[in-house]
């Protein structure tokens, strides 16, 4: 029988999108037994109606998910006015994609991770795009 996963009622909620279930369980048991609460996609069509929904503090996605790829995706978050502040931390498969920063820029993906990455790497990852920013650094 597997253990009860019980997340940190007060911890962080983090959208992970991704079309592959074995990966999101991973991801979803590592990441909740790390403090954070999740919510799960697996698509990108479900994964902007619950970001809309919920008001993630961040997004976990994967870049080749049906219907509306993650660019997509993000494009779409950061186009909305309740979801544009949402940080976006994107896995891939495709190392090749390192080499098109503008295309995560203008996605306005924060951090770009390739896959296979160790879920304690995702959850540092989360951890520093989730940290308050010091006043200078907000300023400039």
């Amino acid at each position: 029988m597997d253990p009860v996963i019980t997340p940190d009622p007060d911890g962080p909620l983090v959208l992970i999108v991704e079309d592959d279930l074995d990966t999101r369980v991973l991801y979803r048991e590592f990441l909740s037994h790390s403090g954070f609460r999740t919510a799960d996609a697996h698509n990108g069509h479900q994964a902007l109606a619950k970001a809309r929904e919920l008001g993630p503090d961040a997004v976990l996605t994967d870049l080749a998910v049906p219907g509306m790829d993650g660019f997509e995706f993000c494009r779409a978050l950061k186009a909305s006015m309740s979801t544009r502040d949402i940080p976006i931390l994107a896995v891939t498969g495709h190392p090749e994609y390192l080499g098109q920063p503008d295309r995560f820029a203008h996605a306005g993906i924060a951090q770009v991770l390739v896959k296979p990455c160790a879920p304690d790497v995702i959850a540092g990852e989360l951890r520093r795009l989730l940290a308050p920013r010091p006043a200078s650094a907000r300023h400039r």
